[in-house]
């Protein structure tokens, strides 16, 4: 079926770019905006199929605007971390638990990676913590002898190879 008239246009990369580091690019020029980026991070949604060839893909959704964006390496971004609850609260506004054994490190620069939402895709995608988030979560490990683990409302966690 043809969309346009019967549906959204296709859609299309335009040149926003969500850097590793957390930063927002458009057609080379950061955006130096503090609002406006804060309202792309809000704004980051998951599209499975919904690309021109019927790939997944990620937009950015500002009122009745919608375009698909590249993300260099995690969409989303872990912003606080609650040993309390074991919740995370990422950049688009929401909170999940914590799936501990999805941990990793980064290969670009060690940051810690995880995976979240998983109702949108069952492998996860990925997100990225911040620095404040990732300290936050690196004071609840503890050494448990037999390796690190994470304390989450007092339960140790054993923590994947990172």
């Amino acid at each position: 079926m043809a969309r346009g008239a019967q549906g959204p246009p296709l859609l299309r990369a335009f040149g926003l770019i969500l850097h590793h580091d957390g930063s927002w690019t458009h057609e080379g020029q950061p955006i130096a905006n503090r609002r406006l980026r804060e309202a792309f991070d809000r704004g980051v949604r998951f599209l499975p199929g919904e690309g021109g060839d019927g790939e997944d893909v990620f937009v950015v959704t500002l009122a009745h605007f919608r375009g698909q964006i590249e993300v260099e390496e995690a969409a989303f971004f872990v912003r606080s971390f609650e040993p309390e609850t074991g919740a995370i609260a990422l950049s688009d506004g929401s909170t999940e638990p914590l799936d501990v054994a999805s941990l990793r490190s980064s290969p670009r620069d060690a940051a810690l990676l995880c995976r979240v939402k998983r109702d949108l895709d069952p492998a996860g995608l990925l997100a990225r913590f911040s620095l404040a988030a990732q300290a936050e979560l690196l004071h609840a490990v503890e050494d448990a002898g037999e390796g690190p683990v994470l304390l989450i409302a007092g339960v140790p966690q054993r923590l994947p190879e990172l």
